[in-house]
């Protein structure tokens, strides 16, 4: 066959190909229709057949430090800075509409000549080779439909584009318009890719620099800004033109966007502060759990009710990230920089890991975290997710606070620290000593063992633990109620933040306060969504408070805390050792900061490189903590 006949065949399949297309837009049109009662307009057949409801369009949320400055940008699969039509700059919207749909504010969805056109050249090509999308039904294919070039999807595109502009205003397409369409390297929407290539919003773009950026969606493989430059370049000068044609700029504006230089920096998201943002995502899964039922729906249920309701909660999270949120947090980021800075350093030396809290008890806000050293993004970041043995630093918690609460003794009332058992228990003090009755200042100074579980005794396992529920530990269970926990001796343990938060009660008279990272999360108009309620218990009276405070103040002049003493500066706290050393703590406070480290191996084995890290760790952070 010569090439005369190949090209009478292309054709004829051409035209047999609009003749399906044609005969399969009737048929699945007149279905439609008579699925629908007989009084019902076209509008409402579509309204019922087709489901605009929610458009699956993924925004980037957004973390903000305690100055209102953004730290973090979250995004999963698509990275996208959502605007609206309003912030939308008129030439960038002219610059599409000059190139992809000039008779945009004149059809309904479909053009109807465009579409013809089309249709003969794609019989002429014997396939499918020019599309004649308008802007809504582009739309539609990148929100509802697929990208596969195939006539049942041109005429469900078809479809969709009629109600899409039925249920939308104009304005309202062109602001899913702008906000979807793709530019290459995961970037989605105008705004996203002008922050990306030229870290710029899209307001402050030259009128060449739009015309690149509205060069990439057109095939954005071809058009690549990062590595097919001149081919964007060259597209860049075709729009530059048309726009030109369309008044929408002037000769003399296209002759000097043409002799623009176009440089593209590629700018990655911002990433700031890991340990703190991994943290946030943590307790905005906690607030929404707390605020929409979760929780409260997964008390007494079986467990694979709770699995079930704990599913549906991280997809509610996972929801809620990818609307677009604003999250305020109460991030210091000198004091944040201060910590990781000083965790780096020294555990990276020592060879160990840990983990560092620091929380302003003035207003119980999380202020700043290091999750382990050299921390990454959704590693296991060791300051919320790390439960250990809190050793001798729950003594205060536990043991004291309540027995002092509970009894009205005076610090000066004595206590044995010789052998003693419980119910087979027997502990023994460091160094195997006994040192007879000794003062209760002296007691907890010397973090003698013998002598908190006496005191644990005395109090009542039950009253005691009555205390510490209030603290909100997640992993005490019903079986630490035990003597072994005077001494930190837990099933599961206590998170670092965990302690660190409950030590706030001794900096406010008694009363506790859980402390928060998060201040507000809002939505992009800056309407509330989700905020934390103040919720405030007393745990036990000022008089008890003072008590301790002034023998935790001894703990670190006199007794085992000597090493995280800072001269000119009013600080108490509280060590804890686990067995064989495979856990160290100090937990304690200044006038404005409560703080506290754990130093340990994530597979816990004993610590012999470094003598008192924990309080080597605690002071530097503490001594340089810059004020509020």
């Amino acid at each position: 066959m010569g090439n005369e006949g190949v090209e009478t065949m292309k054709i004829a399949t051409g035209y047999t190909l609009i003749f399906v297309f044609l005969a399969s837009f009737v048929i699945v049109f007149a279905n439609t229709m008579t699925e629908a009662q007989d009084m019902q307009s076209v509008e409402e057949v579509l309204e019922k057949e087709i489901d605009l409801e929610t458009t699956n369009m993924k925004k980037n949320s957004f973390l903000y430090d305690k100055n209102n400055k953004l730290f973090t940008e979250l995004r999963h699969d698509e990275n996208r800075r959502y605007i609206t039509y309003e912030e939308i700059p008129e030439k960038v919207i002219q610059a599409f509409l000059s190139t992809e749909d000039q008779y945009f504010y004149e059809h309904e969805g479909v053009y109807v000549s465009a579409v013809a056109r089309a249709l003969i050249n794609n019989a002429k090509a014997g396939g499918i080779t020019e599309g004649a999308s308008t802007i809504t039904q582009q739309v539609v294919r990148n929100l509802f439909l697929s990208h596969e070039q195939t006539y049942n999807r041109k005429l469900n595109e078809a479809l969709y584009a009629y109600q899409l502009e039925k249920d939308y205003s104009k304005e309202e397409i062109l602001e899913l318009y702008v906000n979807s369409i793709y530019f290459n390297h995961g970037v989605y929407g105008f705004e996203t890719a002008s922050q990306v290539y030229f870290n710029k919003t899209s307001s402050e773009l030259s009128s060449a620099e739009i015309a690149f950026l509205a060069a990439i969606p057109a095939n954005p493989s071809h058009y690549d800004p990062l590595h097919k430059k001149e081919n964007t370049l060259l597209r860049m000068e075709w729009i530059l033109e048309k726009m030109t044609d369309t008044k929408v700029i002037t000769e003399e504006e296209k002759a000097l966007a043409l002799q623009e230089q176009i440089d593209v920096q590629y700018h990655h998201r911002k990433e700031l502060y890991p340990d703190y943002a991994f943290y946030i995502e943590h307790e905005l899964k906690q607030l929404i759990g707390k605020k929409e039922g979760f929780y409260s729906n997964m008390k007494n249920t079986d467990e694979e009710t709770r699995n079930k309701i704990q599913t549906e909660l991280n997809n509610r999270v996972t929801e809620v990230l990818e609307s677009g949120i604003h999250i305020e947090t109460y991030l210091d980021p000198s004091i944040q920089q201060h910590v990781t800075s000083v965790a780096d350093r020294l555990l990276t030396n020592w060879g160990v890991q840990g983990a560092s809290v620091v929380i302003d008890h003035a207003t119980n806000r999380i202020v700043a975290m290091s999750g382990g050293a050299q921390y990454k993004k959704y590693e296991f970041q060791r300051a919320f997710q790390a439960y250990r043995q809190p050793g001798s630093a729950i003594k205060p918690l536990l043991v004291y606070g309540p027995y002092l609460d509970s009894t009205g003794k005076p610090m000066t009332s004595r206590v044995s620290t010789n052998h003693i058992c419980y119910n087979g228990y027997c502990p023994s003090n460091a160094g195997n000593g006994f040192y007879g009755s000794v003062p209760l200042t002296q007691a907890l100074t010397q973090s003698y063992n013998t002598a908190a579980v006496r005191l644990l005794h005395e109090t009542g396992i039950e009253k005691a633990f009555s205390y510490i529920e209030k603290f909100g530990f997640t992993k005490i269970v019903r079986s630490d109620y035990n003597y072994p926990a005077a001494l930190g001796g837990f099933t599961y343990g206590i998170t670092p933040l965990e302690l660190t938060k409950a030590y706030t009660v001794l900096s406010n008279d008694g009363t506790y306060s859980p402390s928060r990272a998060i201040k507000k999360v809002t939505d992009k108009d800056g309407n509330v969504l989700y905020e934390w309620k103040q919720d405030t218990q007393k745990i036990w009276d000022k008089e008890s408070n003072d008590k301790l405070r002034y023998m935790m103040r001894k703990v670190v002049t006199e007794g085992t805390g000597k090493r995280a003493n800072i001269p000119g500066q009013h600080i108490g706290g509280k060590t804890g050792t686990t067995n064989l050393s495979k856990d160290y703590w100090f937990v304690g406070y200044n006038n404005r900061y409560t703080t506290g480290v754990w130093i340990g191996h994530d597979n816990p084995s004993p610590i012999r490189s470094v003598r008192s890290p924990h309080m080597t760790l605690w002071k530097e952070i503490v001594t340089n903590l810059s004020s509020p």
